[in-house]
């Protein structure tokens, strides 16, 4: 059945697609963890928050470094506002803008770690139903047939109904993994998610209790 053939092309193409995406988010993520682990050792090791920022060190994919530098960056901007050298501390307003920068900066890079699960959603939720239109157009098929043949016995239809049958088992072969695969991945991304905002709030304090003027009013 050609239709039949054609839905199985386009769930093979779902599958293929799903995998790569579920493949590489799981090498990034591996990859992001262990980066943020090392960035986390060396951040808590150093005297001032403002050290790794001063020495302009660059990690690329890592999304506490990320953070950090977004929040340093404002930080630095506050501290130098008024021009000359470095300021040694910054008022409650300022420090208001730090915080904005980093949320800023949590959410993106969540949506970073998040970009691709789209079409693993889909092929969860796309799949089935692709292969259950398969198989009621194979069985259509089945009894048009039949009924071309003017014989209705089981020798005449079993053919037919198993081939269009074929099309829902690929779509559950490609539903299944995706889903496991997405429900693992939405896991991870709510912990690194959860992880960036505790870096957060522990960088924002970091920087009142080294920067944050006294007498400003709470």
């Amino acid at each position: 059945m050609p239709e039949g053939k054609a839905i199985i092309v386009v769930l093979i193409i779902f599958s293929i697609v799903a995998w790569s995406i579920m493949a590489s988010k799981a090498v990034e993520m591996r990859r992001a963890r262990k980066l943020n682990l090392y960035f986390e050792t060396e951040f808590r090791a150093q005297a001032s928050v403002l050290a790794i920022h001063d020495r302009g060190v660059q990690v690329d994919g890592c999304p506490l470094f990320s953070v950090y530098q977004a929040g340093c960056r404002e930080l630095d901007t506050r501290l130098k506002a008024a021009g000359g050298g470095r300021k040694t501390e910054v008022s409650l307003k300022s420090m208001e803008h730090v915080k904005r920068a980093l949320e800023r900066s949590v959410a993106q890079q969540a949506l970073k770690l998040e970009s691709g699960l789209i079409m693993l959603a889909i092929a969860v939720s796309g799949a089935p139903f692709l292969g259950l239109l398969g198989t009621v157009w194979g069985v259509m098929g089945a009894f048009s047939y039949v009924a071309s043949r003017g014989n209705a016995d089981l020798q005449t239809m079993a053919p037919g109904v198993a081939g269009a049958l074929i099309t829902t088992v690929a779509g559950l072969l490609v539903a299944i993994p995706s889903m496991f695969g997405y429900n693992w991945l939405v896991h991870n991304l709510r912990v690194f998610t959860v992880e960036l905002d505790n870096f957060a709030q522990e960088l924002v304090s970091k920087m009142e209790t080294e920067y944050l003027r006294d007498d400003e009013p709470g």
